[in-house]
């Protein structure tokens, strides 16, 4: 996914609220928009370079968006919206094999009353995927969520619902940095997500985890990571 030539770099101060932070960019402070309602508290520390997006509009109360933090040896995207698109592109470039066949390729499309991320159809029928952000990691492992996501668990359920339906059913990942080689629930932020993820993929959910090669010009899906039990990926860690 191309993330363009337009961005600024800046330095992270605070976070103000779920989305604003306040970064100096030009020896000035701004307000920027995080398209992010996790904690992030690992990403967003005082000091640390970040890269902003001007962003135009005259509804919008921030002239920037957050895009990445430099985490030193690597860096991060912090938009939760680049799961969904990243995942587009990757179907439609067939880049994961596991997707392939479909023709179609749809976002944001609503089942039940939860709105899932994509939908895929072809003559194998219909395929529904929700993405989730993950930019938490420790010792390795990427965790999520960081904090509770009632919405996480009801999306999990529905795909549930998917496959009642008679359609498959796929839950992504998206570790949004390069730096896990495994993915795990985070129990102790949410253990009503844990044990709904635990309950789909007994039902048949389908359950992928990736991570992510991160530039100032682009993010790209990069490895598969194995799911572990939360138990067994911090005893490894």
């Amino acid at each position: 996914m191309d993330l363009g030539g337009d961005l600024v770099e800046g330095i992270f101060l605070e976070r103000v609220n779920r989305f604003l932070a306040r970064v100096e960019v030009d020896g000035r402070e701004v307000g920027v928009h995080v398209a992010n309602s996790g904690r992030m508290k690992e990403l967003f520390v005082p000091g640390w370079r970040v890269l902003v997006r001007p962003v135009a509009g005259e509804h919008r109360k921030t002239k920037y968006d957050l895009v990445l933090v430099d985490m030193g040896q690597a860096l991060a995207s912090a938009d939760a919206r680049a799961p969904n698109a990243l995942l587009a592109e990757s179907v439609a470039n067939g880049h994961l094999k596991q997707f392939a066949g479909y023709t179609d390729i749809r976002r944001e499309v609503t089942f039940g009353d939860s709105r899932l991320d994509l939908m895929l159809e072809g003559p194998q029928g219909r395929c529904y995927i929700e993405a989730k952000s993950v930019t938490l990691v420790k010792n390795g492992v990427g965790l999520f969520p960081d904090a509770p996501t009632a919405r996480g668990a009801k999306h999990l359920r529905t795909l549930i619902t998917v496959l009642e339906a008679g359609h498959r059913a796929a839950v992504v990942f998206v570790v949004q940095r390069p730096d896990a080689n495994a993915f795990a629930t985070s129990d102790p932020s949410d253990p009503e997500l844990a044990e709904a993820l635990r309950s789909a993929v007994a039902a048949g959910v389908e359950a992928y985890a990736y991570n992510c090669e991160v530039t100032e010009r682009s993010i790209r899906l990069d490895h598969s990571l194995p799911i572990r039990l939360y138990a067994e990926a911090v005893g490894c860690a």
